[in-house]
């Protein structure tokens, strides 16, 4: 049981020590106004893509917050504003990619990779990707009707001592989510379903450069968020158990789809369409990744791949 504990916490602590201090220095630059410095510099950006100016405030709050910040300021914003589908589908698509950047991103950097490409990644990938998705929907004429919001929050406490309360709610739940999954991945281990879940998908994580041992952290990275998967990662990274590629490969994979239960049912909840929230960004992010391991593989011939890793040497 004392070894088990500790493997937890092996999980948990760096985690802790990332976030606790991300956290606060978010709520710093929310104080001081960065968040809407952001979505006035971002609001031609998003127009451009077909939305509305304030989409930029919306992908600006997420950016530096989460998800919900997000969305609670669309909820409050879309009340004044006319958004189709397409286009609420185009703006999940932004807040499914680029979100909780100054958290995530450090969880990746602790992990090998390198800030400035997890910021290109997700921020240049966010756009990227919306974009193409805006033209498909343009291109066809698709899911042009109004949208229709199915979640209204209640009004927040908006004091210090509330978000607080909420930050330390949401690091105790992390303490037992953690635990939860080491568990479940020794059962698996034991009964060799591990093994089973790595061979049905060998072929699909050889084409993304991801190796049997990082098959685990993965797809729970995929399925529950990057910050679940992150920290086994950055464990089994540590103990060198995964080599470099299944490190960079498995943080690119997940910077651009992570979550995919929790985070696509709370974009459906503003109106999107499940075309865009899921399909297009699951099938977009798997040929991505696929194509910047071989160029990280290249990158790591060429004595180059201490551009986007910290674990290699010029």
């Amino acid at each position: 049981m004392g070894r088990f504990l500790r493997e937890i916490w092996s999980v948990v602590w760096p985690l802790y020590k990332v976030m606790v201090p991300m956290l606060l220095l978010v709520k710093v630059l929310e104080l001081l106004g960065v968040i809407d410095w952001l979505g006035w510099l971002l609001a031609p950006v998003t127009e451009l893509l077909g939305l509305p100016a304030s989409a930029g405030l919306i992908w600006a709050t997420a950016l530096l917050t989460n998800i919900y910040g997000g969305m609670a300021v669309f909820v409050n914003l879309s009340a004044f504003e006319s958004w189709s589908v397409a286009q609420v589908t185009v703006l999940g698509l932004m807040l499914l990619i680029g979100h909780n950047l100054p958290v995530e991103g450090r969880i990746a950097q602790l992990a090998g990779v390198r800030l400035s490409y997890t910021l290109l990644l997700r921020i240049g990938g966010g756009l990227l990707l919306a974009g193409l998705l805006n033209q498909i929907y343009q291109f066809g004429g698709w899911l042009q009707q109004p949208a229709k919001l199915f979640w209204k929050p209640e009004i927040a406490d908006s004091s210090l001592t509330s978000w607080a309360v909420a930050q330390l709610q949401g690091l105790g739940w992390i303490l037992l989510i953690v635990a939860a999954l080491l568990l479940l991945l020794k059962v698996l281990k034991k009964l060799h379903i591990e093994r089973l879940i790595s061979w049905m998908l060998r072929p699909l994580l050889r084409m993304m450069g991801i190796g049997r041992q990082a098959t685990s952290m993965a797809l729970i990275g995929v399925t529950l968020g990057l910050a679940y998967g992150g920290g086994l990662l950055i464990r089994e990274a540590k103990a060198g158990h995964l080599s470099d590629s299944d490190v960079f490969s498995s943080i690119t994979l997940l910077g651009l789809c992570h979550s995919l239960i929790e985070d696509t049912l709370l974009i459906l909840l503003l109106g999107a369409d499940l075309s865009g929230v899921l399909w297009f960004r699951l099938l977009l992010a798997l040929c991505v990744v696929a194509v910047i391991n071989r160029l990280f593989i290249w990158m790591m011939k060429s004595k180059r791949a201490h551009w986007v890793f910290l674990n290699q040497k010029p």
